[in-house]
């Protein structure tokens, strides 16, 4: 195993390039019993496995992946991060996240290639102008950076957009989040599981968990398509199917799973300098570092485990992509995809204990997932390693419906389909 990647390795391998560079992560087979085994091999469970390690000491631990390492929604997100946040918990825990992004890849020694390029969120009316301002105010109050820009400000950062009296949608202003961006999600996966291979964590793919054992109330292990594997703790962490997996333990959760689609153009010169979004569809934009314009908006709004979307989705998206940029018009389609994700009644996720003794829940990530990776690893580590919630996952538990501490960031009520 590669103990480090630095400038030597370069040189050493570079001299002998016969010599095939070692393997990433080791392939294990599969012990009886593990202290931790995490359900789910994409960005969270690989950052739970890694943070268990590295801040509590537990490396005897699991993850257990039922295709490939980078095969779910990990690598099928648009690899945006950013932490402009209004309520509190959220405001908090992504600005976390936004740290731990700021230095994940000196702390895994693998390049994730953290682009601080910056989010602009456009306003389309003086009233939703007024909205981010209150919502900048926030931020700032918290200690994370935002930007209130006029009409003048924006069209000298985004000059490419339709300003012209035609436009669809005028161009009030914006809201500048300087250090949002993206993150290449292939190398979040993979700088993750070689990080926690390296501390002793066992990475066990093409395994399904098929079921879970539970003993009075306590889980004592999983079954899956390799056998038996006893736990004396479990997390399930599998982004879209947490409501199939947690099922399998009795449980019956606030979530239902929707597709959301992302497109991609052909390669053109560099244009798009920031992450650029706005309200209508939820609509947001970046360059790729290959020159294909990345975009995408709101979930296609039923219940389906499809990842094929459906025409009226992708009409709506590519409206709001012209109306934004009339010169998309002109460009030809590379090809688009889609994702299924947990969607909850406040579009918040849980990350938390469960009814089930020693049975850990991260999950219903609805349109959050990739951007709290980091954080999302990192409390729910301290929460299995605890047996209690950190402070900054507190507010994500099963029970906040039922207590009326709901998340609802987006304002849209209390309605799945809608956040």
């Amino acid at each position: 195993m590669a103990k480090g990647y630095s400038v030597f390795s370069l040189l050493r391998h570079a001299l002998k390039p016969d010599s095939p560079w070692p393997m990433a992560w080791e392939k294990p087979t599969p012990r009886l019993s593990y202290d931790v085994v995490i359900i789910g091999g994409g960005g969270h469970g690989l950052a739970t496995a890694y943070y268990l390690a590295k801040n509590h000491g537990i490396t005897n631990v699991a993850v257990l992946e039922r295709a490939y390492i980078g095969s779910g929604n990990v690598g099928r997100n648009t690899t945006l991060i950013r932490s402009n946040y209004v309520i509190d918990g959220n405001t908090q825990f992504f600005e976390h996240s936004m740290k731990l992004w700021e230095g994940l890849s000196h702390d895994l020694n693998y390049n994730c290639m953290v682009s601080h390029r910056g989010q602009i969120v456009l306003a389309v009316s003086p009233v939703q102008l007024d909205t981010f301002a209150r919502r900048g105010n926030i931020m700032r109050l918290n200690g994370i950076d935002a930007e209130l820009l006029d009409r003048g400000e924006v069209q000298k950062l985004l000059p490419y957009l339709d300003y012209s009296k035609e436009a669809r949608f005028p161009i009030w202003g914006a809201i500048h989040q300087p250090r949002a961006g993206t993150v290449r999600h292939d190398a979040v996966a993979w700088g993750y599981a070689r990080a926690a291979s390296q501390l002793g964590v066992h990475i066990i793919e093409n395994c399904e968990v098929t079921g879970m054992v539970i003993d009075n109330g306590r889980i004592t292990g999983v079954e899956t398509s390799q056998g038996r594997i006893n736990a004396g703790k479990v997390g399930i962490a599998v982004a879209g199917h947490t409501s199939e997996v947690a099922r399998m333990a009795g449980l019956k959760l606030p979530v239902e799973s929707h597709i959301l689609q992302a497109f991609v153009t052909e390669a053109v010169k560099p244009v798009v300098h920031h992450v650029v979004s706005w309200g209508a569809e939820l609509f947001y934009l970046s360059q790729s570092d290959k020159g294909g314009l990345v975009f995408g908006g709101h979930i296609d709004g039923f219940n389906t485990y499809t990842q094929r979307g459906q025409l009226f989705k992708i009409q709506d998206v590519m409206q709001c992509a012209v109306s934004l940029m009339p010169f998309m018009s002109r460009m030809r389609l590379l090809r688009h995809w889609g994702g299924i994700q947990d969607m909850t009644p406040d579009g918040s996720p849980f990350i938390c204990r469960t009814p089930v003794r020693d049975l850990y829940l991260n999950g219903g990530w609805c349109y959050q997932g990739f951007k709290a990776t980091p954080a999302s690893g990192w409390t729910f580590a301290h929460t299995i390693a605890n047996d209690n919630e950190h402070e900054l996952n507190r507010c994500y538990s099963l029970d906040r419906f039922e207590k009326g501490r709901e998340l609802d960031d987006y304002g849209i009520g209390n309605w799945t389909y809608k956040q």
